[in-house]
């Protein structure tokens, strides 16, 4: 009697053990983050004025600690726990601090702690125009083979998470034409992704590197798409340099984005057509691995009982 429950006990103790890895397997409800340095993260990144060299605090707020539910998918593609600096693999010839990511993940979650397993696609680069991420360009390829590689084991696009233009203030040719390369770059991306209406939460612009901000925020203001929403980061506090977000701003920029998407679900999370076959809901997962061995293992030990 007691050998037949201890072997049962044990596979218990396995199903359990192998719960972290395979729920990393799950569907994900995955994010593109792109855009530059605002999207990628200086908060807590200051210039030294003697030595020129800049350097992050290191402080990071509560509300973007890590969580067992945030991934994000590395350079190599493959996923592991998401941390601050979210992009430092990804925009790593910059100093990278704190960005809107992970606080725009832990508030979903803390919305609706049902969501499931959240899988951020760090994708921004500092200091890019929009003209290098046209289709076609380096920074465009790498954030298509990124984020089809996010869907290979299980998840779904949920959404385009942009934030960029800063660049784009510098000449007014530039910003006279962003309206139209940015309605191009987020046309080719939901044709690219098969997605015709993904959803996509783009950041009117706090701050910029030259003098035509306006010219830039009025063109991401003006551009009308279904499922395009414009969250406006004017007003947000800046570092010393007055171009980026500080670490406040950007935990409130990350609650502006959670706020505005979480809009677009009337009940769930939204259905693309970028998906895998793999399930998304990880709790049904929890139930098959853990809850059915222990159903398993009750029975056994009942039946053992009544023939001993």
């Amino acid at each position: 009697m007691v050998l037949p429950i201890f072997f049962l006990l044990l596979i218990v103790t396995q199903a359990w053990s192998v719960r972290p890895q395979q729920l990393q397997q799950q569907g994900k409800n995955i994010f593109i983050l792109a855009g530059q340095s605002n999207m990628a993260g200086r908060g807590g990144v200051v210039n030294n004025t003697i030595t020129g060299i800049a350097t992050w605090d290191g402080i990071v707020p509560p509300q973007c600690s890590p969580n067992p539910s945030i991934l994000k998918l590395s350079t190599n593609l493959t996923w592991v726990l998401a941390q601050e600096p979210l992009h430092s693999d990804i925009d790593f010839n910059k100093i990278n601090g704190v960005g809107p990511g992970m606080a725009f993940a832990n508030y979903v979650l803390g919305k609706d702690p049902n969501f499931g397993i959240i899988g951020l696609v760090p994708c921004a680069v500092g200091g890019t125009k929009i003209s290098l991420w046209e289709k076609g360009t380096f920074l465009y390829k790498q954030m298509m083979k990124r984020t089809q590689a996010s869907v290979q084991n299980g998840g779904t696009i949920q959404a385009l998470l942009w934030y960029q233009g800063e660049s784009d203030t510098e000449s007014q040719e530039d910003a006279k034409s962003y309206k139209a390369k940015l309605q191009k770059f987020f046309l080719d991306v939901r044709d690219d992704l098969q997605s015709p209406m993904l959803p996509i939460i783009q950041v009117a612009l706090a701050s910029g590197s030259g003098p035509f901000i306006e010219i830039v925020r009025e063109a991401q203001m003006g551009i009308d798409l279904m499922n395009l929403r414009t969250i406006d980061a004017k007003g947000l506090p800046l570092e010393p340099d007055n171009l980026h977000l500080t670490t406040a701003a950007q935990v409130q920029l990350g609650k502006m984005f959670a706020d505005t998407f979480l809009k677009f679900l009337p009940s769930g999370p939204i259905v693309s057509p970028i998906r895998s076959s793999a399930p998304r809901n990880s709790s049904n997962f929890v139930v098959n691995i853990l809850i059915a061995p222990l159903f398993l293992c009750i029975r056994m030990i009942l039946f053992l009982t009544n023939i001993v």
